[in-house]
């Protein structure tokens, strides 16, 4: 039996991006302490979820993956408290190439790749077409010193498509960081990563931003958690109000143990289902 200490970060918005990177950097530092292996920040973690408006101003925010300083200072961190971390932030390619992306470094500091926010929503207080491409590298799948692990950001949860590829490429923790207000979406939010955590057969950890943000239409709710592949929550939710360092114990033979028991991999049918990846 192997336990894999996980842990996500939700945190409410400091005003500037500097004092924000050092809040999440001090609760990676604290997650540590209490003996996780693996921490996922949330969505576009150094800056506010400024999809909310259509400002060309937040293109300015924008950073190089891996050459920008953000990352480099993750894969410093990474090295300084041997976790492997996942950090969201908002990508530059060139002047007008711009992604909502994760990079995921391991335990020693190495850039290990990036997934890229596949799934672009265009609706009232999220004008992420105005900002994003969609991401352009399908559903990688990350090797790191605690296992395989995936990423799928925020919209995309609510396709079940890429949730399936990567259980199908070997993910045993899916990281789901994201950004939804308060009566939006808390309903689904509850239930969409549970769903995907036993459908697919593998933990989900699922991060909210928390609190209030200095643009409109913001009051983000938290509740982060760990998803076991039979779609429990694990020893409950972080806060709906506060900051918060979630760390949960992960006991991964319980994938081999349920995928024994609900063989879906198995039974599944991929020549039937055609009519799903029709335009």
């Amino acid at each position: 039996m192997t336990i894999v200490q996980a842990a996500l970060v939700q945190s409410e918005w400091t005003g500037d991006k500097e004092s924000m990177i050092e809040k999440n950097f001090g609760y990676a530092r604290q997650a540590a302490e209490l003996g996780a292996q693996v921490l996922c920040f949330q969505e576009i973690f150094t800056t506010p979820y400024f999809c909310t408006v259509q400002d060309p101003a937040y293109y300015d925010t924008a950073e190089e993956i891996p050459n920008g300083p953000t990352v480099k200072r993750v894969m410093d961190l990474a090295r300084e408290t041997g976790m492997v971390i996942v950090a969201p932030i908002y990508e530059k390619v060139d002047e007008g190439t711009f992604y909502n992306t994760a990079a995921v470094i391991d335990s020693d500091g190495q850039f290990l790749g990036k997934y890229r926010k596949t799934h672009i929503p265009q609706v009232k207080g999220f004008w992420e077409k105005f900002y994003f491409r969609p991401g352009n590298l399908g559903y990688p799948i990350f090797d790191t010193a605690v296992g395989r692990i995936g990423v799928y950001i925020c919209y995309d949860r609510h396709f079940p498509e890429g949730w399936r590829v990567l259980g199908l490429k070997g993910a045993k923790i899916v990281f789901n960081p994201s950004a939804t207000t308060r009566g939006h979406s808390s309903y689904l939010w509850q239930l969409e990563q549970p769903a995907a955590a036993v459908a697919n057969e593998y933990f989900v950890g699922a991060i909210n931003r928390v609190g209030r943000e200095d643009l409109e239409d913001t009051d983000y709710y938290g509740t982060s958690y760990f998803a076991s592949p039979r779609g429990q929550v694990i020893d409950g939710t972080a806060s709906d109000t506060n900051d918060e360092v979630l760390v949960r114990s992960l006991n991964m033979g319980l994938i081999e143990e349920v995928r024994r028991q609900w063989a879906f991999y198995r039974d599944r049918r991929p020549e039937v289902y055609g009519e799903v990846s029709a335009p």
